[in-house]
Order: structure tokens, then sequence, then C-alpha cells
């Protein structure tokens, strides 16, 4: 068996999968007779599709990448506060992000100045103005610039913001987070817990044992009192559950005990798999829209069986030429996650509708791959360019 190269090509790999199903999922909502398993799974119903699937994996890949990201600054010699303020300032960019994305749910064009396709297109413009992974080439002067154009520009957007309804008029307020926010919210404790602990795996098994607690506690009622920032610590679970397996994978293949390692990570997925419907009848259900345990760790176990099959074909057989076609997603994926909020809002400006045939059924769905594997295209043409968010 052949020692895994310095950089954990599966963690790429199985991001980029998840971005791409992520675009699939938020296209196929809009296709019309579709079977139910792949739409997301009604609230009141005890279940899940598989589009439920794809926003926790999402949740843990974050927590797979977490320590690496951490540890790299730590091995540069970066100060506890300089860490800190790392954490604190991609947290921040992404619950900014996702605050202003679910206050276009709310957003009337008939009462706001700009049409929404205008007003969607300038945050997001305003959003890679901040957040572009800028070229080193590019002086200081230049790149403040343009990171206070984005930041005037978002600021204009927000006071030029109109929701609710003509009756009823609303400004921009925390309706829920977004994905991008319960991601920033996540990554804020995550990401701290993990700094104060120094990557010790046994506080972080505690730490992660505490918020399942809270988790389950909160849906089996027994915990009475809402915890700000961390609320039901599902997202938080799943991302330390992430962390782990993370921690986990990098020493075993530290010690080259591989066998142990196949069989220990199969073990922990079908045991999470395994809580999750044994948790099932006393916790809600299964859930994604009340986050439910049984959705939470049923979801970790597919996800962290997903990721051993990725080990295996992709960092010890070397087959991540298999997913070429869509790696962009997996190295630029917060562009991945953007990029549609532009190119819908472009559909929605030249008033470009699919055909019947595209909105329905097999159609609808090969179109929602094609919609996805067109984004990402995109993106790799972006890539190219050097334009990229980075937060």
């Amino acid at each position: 068996m052949k020692k895994l190269p310095a950089r954990i090509l599966s963690v790429d790999v199985l991001r980029a999968i998840t971005m791409f199903l992520m675009i699939f999922v938020n296209d196929v909502a809009g296709v019309h007779h579709i079977p139910e398993w792949i739409e997301h799974t009604k609230a009141e119903v005890d279940g899940m599709g598989f589009s439920d699937l794809i926003f926790p994996a999402f949740l843990f890949i974050v927590g797979l990448s977490l320590p690496f990201a951490i540890q790299s600054r730590m091995a540069k010699g970066k100060s506890f506060l300089s860490i800190a303020g790392y954490i604190l300032l991609r947290a921040l960019a992404l619950i900014a992000m996702g605050f202003f994305h679910v206050n276009l749910e709310n957003y009337n064009g008939e009462t706001a100045i700009l049409p929404y396709s205008i007003y969607t297109i300038l945050i997001t413009i305003s959003f890679f103005l901040i957040w572009l992974d800028y070229p080193q080439t590019l002086s200081k002067a230049k790149k403040n610039v343009f990171v206070i154009s984005g930041i005037a520009l978002l600021a204009v957007l927000a006071l030029l913001y109109k929701g609710g309804s003509t009756e009823n008029p609303e400004g921009l307020k925390p309706h829920w987070w977004g994905i991008l926010g319960i991601i920033g919210w996540a990554y804020l404790v995550s990401a701290f817990v993990y700094l104060l602990s120094k990557g010790n795996l046994l506080i972080l098994t505690f730490a992660f044992l505490i918020f399942a607690g809270i988790n389950n506690s909160s849906h089996m009622d027994l915990l009475h009192m809402h915890l700000w920032v961390i609320g039901d610590a599902s997202s938080i679970t799943l991302m330390m559950g992430g962390i782990l397996i993370s921690l986990l994978y990098t020493r075993f293949v530290k010690n080259e005990a591989y066998r142990d390692f196949w069989i220990q990570l199969a073990l922990i997925g079908l045991i999470s798999i395994a809580f999750g419907m044994f948790i099932r009848p006393y916790s809600g259900g299964i859930s994604k829209i009340y986050a439910t345990p049984a959705w939470v760790f049923i979801c970790m176990g597919i996800t962290i069986l997903v990721f051993e099959l990725l080990i295996f074909a992709v960092d010890f057989k070397g087959k991540n030429n298999w997913f070429k076609a869509i790696k962009p997603a997996g190295t630029s994926t917060l562009t991945c996650y953007l990029v549609p909020y532009l190119l819908y809002s472009i559909f929605g400006l030249i008033h470009f509708h699919f055909p019947h045939f595209l909105s329905n059924g097999i159609g609808g769905i090969i179109r929602s791959f094609l919609m996805a594997f067109l984004v990402i295209f995109l993106v790799s043409l972006l890539e190219k360019r050097s334009l990229r968010l980075k937060v």
C-alpha cells in the first residue's frame, strides 16, 4: 500500500462532488414531476430525500478541511490572536453573504428601486470585490480600492433594500441565516474549539459529544433553553464530526495503520447510521427542516462511508483524474456557489425560460445535471483568469 501524498486529494474530490450535487439539487428544485426521493422531504414527513443529504455533507467537509487550514497557520508561526482573527473574519464573511442571500427571498421587486435580478447581480459583484483572492502581483493600494468599493456597494444595496409586502414593507433582517450563514456560525464555534484545544483528539471528542448531546436533548425536549450561536448544535455536530475523522485519518496515515483505518472508519460510519436510526423515534424522526439528531447522524454516517471510498480510489489508487471535469467545484467552491446567482439573474433579465420538456421529469433532471456542469465550466474559466473567491 503506497503512502499518501502531502495533500489529501480525496477531501478536494469529496468537496467537488458535494458542490456539484448542491448546484444540481438547487436547480432540480424548479423541475416538476420528478421522483420524490430526489426532492427535499417536507417538514412534517419522517424521512429524507437525496437532496437532504447534500448540505450536511458540506458541513462535514468543512470540518474535514478545518484542521489543515489552522495547522498550516500554526506551522507558519502565526500567533493565537492572528489565527483567531482569521477565523473570525472568515466566519463573518460567510454570515454576511448568507444574510444578504436570505433577504433576497423576501425581496419586493415592485416597491424596490432595483429589479430583483439587477439587485442580485450587484450583490454578487460586491461579494467578488470584497472577497476575491487577489493575485500577489496586485499592489496593496489597488486591492484596497477594490475591497472598499465592494464594501461601499454592499452598503448602498443594504440601504436600497425593500422587502416584505407593499402594505408591510421590511428592511434587511435575519429571517434565517441561509446556507452560507449556517456554515459561518458552525465554523466560528468549531474552529475556536479546535484552536483552543490545539487539535487534541481527546478534547475534541469530548466537545463533539457535548454538541451531539445538545442536539439530542433539544429534540427530545430535555433542553428548555435557547443557546445563542449554538442553537440546537446540529450543524456544529456535523462539522465537529468532520474534524474528528480528519484527525483520525492523518493519525492512521502517519502510523501507516491502513488496515485498522479501513475497519474503524467503516465501523464509525455504520455506527453513526445505526445510532441515527435508533434515536429516530425519540427525537422527532428524520427531518432536515428541523435538523433532528437522526438526520444528523444518518447523513454523517453516509458521508463517512463515501469519504472512505474516495480515500481508496483517489489517495490510494490515484484515480483523481476520474473527477477532473468537476475539479473546480473542489478548488473554487465558494465561487461555484455564487455563480448560479449571476446565471439565473441573467436568465431573468433576458426573460429566458427552459422549454417544457426541460422543466419536467427526466428532461428536467438532465437539464439540472447540465446546469451543474455549465456552472463548473464557467468557474474553470474564471479560475484561469485568477478570479476566485477566498474567505
